[in-house]
């Protein structure tokens, strides 16, 4: 019994120590070749890792036949998941464009934004319920980022509103991705949903890019590029949604949100301590009081969601009472 137990915790804390690894590496690797390797492309860049993504998933779902297809006809695919392949690709697109702009640091801080964003689109898409004390619960969060973007010495307008842009996009995509593919059944793993959404990524991100980047990338007399840091580095993409899907599979999705909060706060001291971005009292004061609002948030989504599971055990507790009482007054 001990061992099974211990055997259990060693498991759990590898997919999250796993998890929070490749996470941090896909950030720390995309600062790096945006800001510092000499390809400040984010349209192409993403559009390689869309690439990627697609060829991989394709030959896992189609040739080795590892994950079974969802088998969505074409109509299904242009209504569901064409728009989330959109905002997926908006939000890749400007979250890419803030690291040649802003540190890492101050984009995990903006980030404690997300829950805020969620709650905001879910009440106005009607999948959430408005209540004045999570509404003040998000000002507080939102008045914590305010602090810490006061206080960022490297404050670059146009990395700001891409990223916080970024943020709407991935909090809309989202609310429909509940409202379009949960809600009507439909559950899909990571290497699914690559399947399907990678290739809608891709399409939707050619548009841009043929206006925007291509026409500068041909104008690039001579490439002094190393080819494999870019497949390692869609490779690293990867691998971090097969994390993902291992950690919820094997732990929580509430496990991932805590080991979330942990990465966020090393990624600020990595920031810091490999790229010298600057780090303020200022900055830190006001992700700590954002941080301490994002905690409850989530402490008060718990406490719904006991509340919810322990209703369903009564309400089918007083269901089967009431199969068994049945029986018998058909007997007297």
């Amino acid at each position: 019994m001990a061992k099974s137990v211990w055997s259990q915790v060693i498991h759990t804390y590898f997919f999250v120590i796993q998890w929070m690894s490749i996470s941090m590496a896909v950030i720390m690797y995309n600062k790096w070749i945006l800001a510092y390797f000499g390809f400040p492309y984010p349209l192409a860049l993403t559009m390689w890792h869309m690439l990627f993504c697609s060829t991989v998933a394709f030959i896992l779902v189609r040739v080795l036949k590892v994950v079974k297809s969802v088998n969505m006809s074409g109509r299904d695919y242009r209504r569901r998941v064409m728009p989330i392949g959109l905002l997926y690709a908006a939000s890749l697109w400007l979250s890419n464009s803030a690291y040649i702009h802003l540190s890492v640091s101050f984009i995990q801080m903006t980030k404690a934004l997300m829950p805020g964003l969620v709650y905001m689109i879910g009440v106005f898409m009607s999948t959430e319920r408005y209540s004045l004390r999570i509404t003040l619960n998000m000002m507080v969060i939102a008045v914590g980022v305010g602090i810490a973007a006061f206080g960022e010495v490297n404050f670059v307008m146009i990395g700001v509103v891409e990223q916080l842009s970024s943020l709407v996009f991935e909090a809309i995509r989202l609310m429909l991705v509940q409202v379009l593919i949960n809600s009507q059944g439909l559950t899909m793993n990571p290497i699914q949903s690559l399947y399907y959404v990678s290739p809608a990524c891709f399409m939707c991100l050619s548009i841009p890019f043929v206006v925007l980047e291509l026409p500068v990338l041909r104008e690039v007399p001579h490439w002094d590029l190393n080819p494999w840091v870019l497949v390692g580095n869609a490779f690293t993409a990867f691998a971090l949604n097969l994390a993902v899907f291992l950690l919820i599979g094997k732990t929580s999705a509430l496990t991932m949100n805590i080991a979330g909060v942990i990465k966020d706060w090393l990624l600020i001291w990595m920031s810091a301590n490999v790229f010298a971005a600057p780090v303020t009292p200022m900055n830190l004061a006001g992700y700590f009081l954002a941080f301490l609002a994002v905690c409850y948030y989530n402490h008060t989504k718990l406490q719904q969601m006991k509340r919810a599971s322990k209703d369903q055990i009564k309400n089918a507790k007083s269901e089967d009472q009431v199969t068994i009482e049945v029986p018998k007054e058909a007997k007297r």
